[in-house]
């Protein structure tokens, strides 16, 4: 069994509690996910089976997007809904709404994050939520991610001195949204938190087309897991593309370097990862030669030689 699932992950689970109900409904051990989502996130949450294990680092890096809320007036330990509240700024005037559009539009491009306190990122070989659990503080890394879209997407609705607006943000790989939601709230000068969240896009895989666990368990049970099963060529589908020549397949599949003339503008312009097909199956991963400009290399040869 090879292939990527589209898996809706549900509120209240982590991502390895979906991994684990896999491998028994589909009674197999090699089974991983193309990046983690917090227990109380919802979507999209690709699934790795098999030989398709091999583009679960590609599916990891790739950039997302996401839906959710943003709430003023209050921020949290946590940095969303589940936390104890440690600040409050009430809401008491209506916001300008293009104010608030124009304080967003400024996140757009790279950032500095600092991950919350909350969260999965170590710090001397401890986990910061570990420390945070126990009361301690230590000094976090930045990070920069990138954020490419950020948008209000409903009206600014205002209750018991709050004001909420949801939002859509498409960001890298890295980004904590609930610490974009809490800073965009301190730059429109109130303390705030992330209030809902569920990852619409992932990997090139959208919302729309995700199955639930129990949903793939009967698609199993009734012999046609295969037709959500879908080729690992879907694990690069946001990559850029370049579909090989016969002289070039014959070079790609033993990790030869292409040439810069070679490689599609859009890659170059973004130095980014670059996906090669050859009658269209996924031969090989390449990337910027970090030293020979004019070259591509191989980050990964995907094809059995």
């Amino acid at each position: 069994m090879n292939g990527i699932i589209n898996l809706y992950k549900e509120a209240g689970m982590t991502s390895h509690d979906c991994v684990f109900k896999l491998r028994r409904i589909l009674g197999t051990k090699k089974i991983g996910h193309g990046g983690t989502l917090d227990p109380d996130v919802e979507g999209v949450l690709p699934i790795a089976v098999g030989k398709a294990t091999k583009v679960l680092e590609f599916m990891t890096e790739a950039g997302k997007v996401y839906e959710g809320q943003v709430t003023l007036g209050f921020t949290t330990e946590t940095e969303d809904a589940s936390g104890e509240i440690v600040e409050k700024t009430p809401v008491t005037k209506k916001l300008d709404e293009k104010l608030v559009d124009a304080t967003m539009q400024e996140f757009v491009g790279p950032i500095i994050q600092i991950p919350p306190m909350y969260s999965a990122v170590k710090v001397n070989g401890r986990k910061l939520y570990e420390y945070a659990r126990a009361g301690q503080e230590v000094e976090r890394p930045q990070r920069e991610v990138t954020i490419y879209d950020f948008e209000r997407t409903s009206p600014i609705t205002y209750e018991d001195n709050l004001a909420r607006f949801d939002f859509r943000v498409a960001c890298s790989k890295g980004t904590y949204v609930r610490t974009l939601a809490v800073d965009l709230a301190a730059k429109l000068s109130y303390a705030g938190h992330m209030s809902s969240l569920k990852r619409s896009a992932s990997a090139g895989l959208q919302i729309e087309q995700a199955h639930k666990l129990s949903e793939v368990a009967n698609f199993k049970d009734e012999g046609r897991i295969d037709e959500i099963l879908m080729p690992m060529e879907y694990g690069v589908a946001d990559m850029v593309r370049l579909d090989l020549s016969d002289e070039q397949f014959e070079r790609v599949k033993v990790g030869k370097f292409l040439e810069v003339s070679e490689i599609p503008s859009q890659a170059l312009e973004t130095q980014e990862l670059l996906a090669t097909f050859y009658q269209d199956k996924l031969v090989a991963i390449y990337m910027p030669h970090p030293t020979k400009k004019e070259s591509y290399k191989p980050k990964k040869v995907l094809i059995e030689n």
